[in-house]
């Protein structure tokens, strides 16, 4: 039942936002184009990379856009979906309005996390798709099912700790005034997830596998598709996601505490 509440709410939100973008078409078509355009600029640094050597740390051109399809599908997530309800959630805690959300019979993570999408970016999510059917097409074969199960499992995952991390981002603002430099950080550092993991050294190794996991994002489902992806690896990241789950819902309940309205 608290299910089925929460499910209506989050379809209510989406209409609304979808309600909302067709008032103004040509804006929406527009931004739509806009996200297309974006998609090609990331492809850029990769025909340069090939430009000059066949393959780049046992990764080739096609393999590599399994990696770019990735990074832009789930950039169409994050800057459709997570961040702009998030971000609100910073100008609320400045004003001292969170109050209006807090009082509200649901889950205040639920609410400020869908209160706001951005439906034009799925241009985004369909140009991952394609680039995923023009990299098999190219490679003159198509994942496996056990491969596309492990990626569809990997999306899961993916989206949960992209989420969790910009839940992480946003509790700061309960403790510092501006986050405004901790979020365009966070959008810069995911750009490295355009590039597989692999040539990453060191403690950029560590640090894009286990502290900001983009090669969980990114590297991994494009291994799971081309069926390198070791089933220890698949569980690891499901655990690992879980994990910042937990630890990122841990963190906005004790930031909550130190939440102070505009009537204080």
């Amino acid at each position: 039942m608290k299910l089925e509440r929460y499910l209506r709410l989050l379809g209510v939100q989406l209409k609304a936002s979808g309600l909302l973008a067709l008032q103004y078409r040509a804006d929406f078509l527009a931004e739509g184009l806009t996200s297309l355009a974006w998609t090609f600029t990331a492809l850029a640094p990769l025909f340069v990379v090939f430009g000059e050597r066949p393959s780049l740390e046992g990764w080739s051109f096609h393999e590599s856009l399994l990696v770019v399809g990735w990074f832009t599908l789930l950039q169409g997530v994050l800057e459709g979906a997570i961040s702009p309800s998030l971000t609100g959630v910073v100008e609320h805690i400045r004003k001292g309005t969170l109050d209006f959300v807090l009082l509200k019979p649901a889950d205040a993570q639920f609410l400020v996390s869908t209160q706001r999408f951005l439906p034009w970016r799925a241009m985004n999510v369909l140009s991952g798709v394609g680039l995923f059917i023009y990299a098999f097409v190219s490679l003159g074969r198509w994942p496996s099912l056990p491969g596309l199960l492990a990626a569809l499992v990997l999306l899961g995952t993916s989206v949960l700790l992209l989420y969790s991390l910009w839940i992480l981002v946003v509790s700061a603002a309960f403790f510092v005034v501006k986050v405004d430099n901790l979020t365009y950080l966070f959008t810069s550092i995911f750009d490295a997830a355009r590039w597989p993991s692999s040539v990453f050294r060191g403690a950029l190794a560590m640090v894009f596998t286990f502290i900001i996991p983009l090669a969980l994002m990114t590297t991994f489902p494009a291994l799971a598709m081309l069926g390198r992806l070791p089933w220890t690896w698949l569980a690891g990241a499901v655990a690992g996601s879980v994990v910042f789950a937990w630890v990122a819902r841990r963190v906005w309940l004790l930031s909550i505490g130190h939440y102070t309205s505009a009537s204080s």
